[in-house]
């Protein structure tokens, strides 16, 4: 039998495997070293990318400890700093709009109105407008102020308007207000002691006392004329004091009206969009609320319209975000069974929300002539 031979060893593949291997190398070698080169530069970025992720959620983390610290070190503040939370109340730092000259009214359009100043006590000056009729307006011109006290005696009724915090007598609203309800009623608006370019330091007692010392400065001019009393927001705590002692001393208002009013100071505190994120603080009374009234500040409107003895009108909008709706019907569903008020008409009167009159904005509505008629 014939042995079959071994293959061999194939010359052309040895031949031709040796080249190959040899580029095989040579490019291994080339990727070897780019590869080498490319590595470190690689780390490098990678590295400042993590720094940067690490320096970013570290100030990050730094600001949320710093916000988180805060939010639980003001209760304490307050608490320790009563003087903070009285100014939060009252706001009468806040002197919007700043760049006008309160001694000039006609600046704001009030050509028929007098700037002067009473003083209550001594050391405390208050600013005062008194503004005329639309009627006599042109009669008013160039007057001086003893012309519009004696004006004053004349058959027009007039509206002692009390303000609310923050802001001054120039406030745009307010000046709005006063342009509206011009056609038949003189207007004496005021700003409480510490407030734009009146003299001292506000308080719930100092405000009453000032409210009552110009309403007596008005009924020693307007003789049998009819006086109403007009508080707006904070003014209607105000309004609802100097009523109440009016009448306790028997020379009640011919009207009592209450713009936005709630129904007394802590639970409009509570309700305020400034408490909202202590709302559900531990202790949030404590802190806040019981400190507002070891201040001194109640503005129990609730309790003081059970001894007020005239008319009574109430007037809210449904979308107030600063005093809430349900304040203003709150108060009402106090003050119409109210002893005090069996023989007065008592009126609420709401604005729906879709008006937008919101907090400061009842004047805008055409149907307030015939309201306060």
């Amino acid at each position: 039998m014939r042995k079959r031979a071994e293959p061999g060893p194939r010359e052309h593949d040895g031949f031709g495997a040796a080249p190959l291997d040899r580029d095989c190398r040579l490019k291994n070698l080339r990727l070897a070293g780019t590869a080498g080169h490319s590595k470190p530069d690689c780390d490098t970025k990678g590295m400042k990318r993590l720094s940067r992720r690490y320096g970013l959620w570290s100030r990050l983390r730094m600001f949320l400890i710093f916000l988180v610290g805060l939010y639980i070190a003001i209760p304490f503040l307050v608490k320790v700093c009563p003087a903070i939370q009285t100014q939060l109340v009252f706001l009468n730092l806040v002197r919007f709009p700043y760049f006008i000259d309160l001694k000039r009214p006609q600046d704001q359009g009030l050509n028929h109105t007098c700037n002067f100043y009473l003083q209550p006590e001594e050391d405390v000056s208050i600013g005062v407008w008194h503004t005329l009729p639309a009627v006599i307006w042109k009669d008013a011109q160039g007057k001086d102020q003893a012309w519009y006290e004696e004006i004053m005696s004349t058959n027009y009724p007039v509206i002692l308007y009390l303000h609310g915090n923050a802001g001054t007598r120039g406030g745009d609203h307010r000046v709005q207000l006063y342009k509206v309800k011009l056609s038949v009623k003189l207007w004496i608006l005021f700003i409480f002691a510490g407030w734009g370019d009146s003299a001292g330091t506000p308080s719930e007692s100092g405000m009453t006392y000032d409210a009552l010392h110009v309403f007596d400065w008005i009924k020693a001019r307007s003789g049998d004329n009819p006086v109403y009393i007009w508080g707006h927001s904070l003014g209607t705590g105000v309004a609802t004091n100097l009523v109440r002692r009016l009448c306790e001393r028997e020379t009640p208002p011919d009207a009592l009206i209450l713009e936005s009013p709630f129904t007394n100071i802590r639970e409009e505190a509570k309700s305020h969009p400034f408490s909202v994120i202590y709302r559900y603080f531990p202790g949030f009374d404590w802190f806040f609320l019981d400190t507002i009234t070891a201040s001194g500040i109640k503005f129990a409107n609730d309790e003081n319209v059970k001894f007020i003895s005239c008319r009574l009108l109430i007037m809210h909008a449904e979308d107030d975000p600063v005093i809430p709706f349900h304040l203003g019907r709150k108060l009402y569903n106090i003050a119409a069974p109210a002893k005090s008020l069996r023989d007065f008409k008592v009126q609420f009167v709401p604005f729906h929300k879709d008006l937008g009159y919101r907090h400061k904005y009842i004047y805008r509505s055409p149907e307030l002539r015939q309201i306060l008629r």
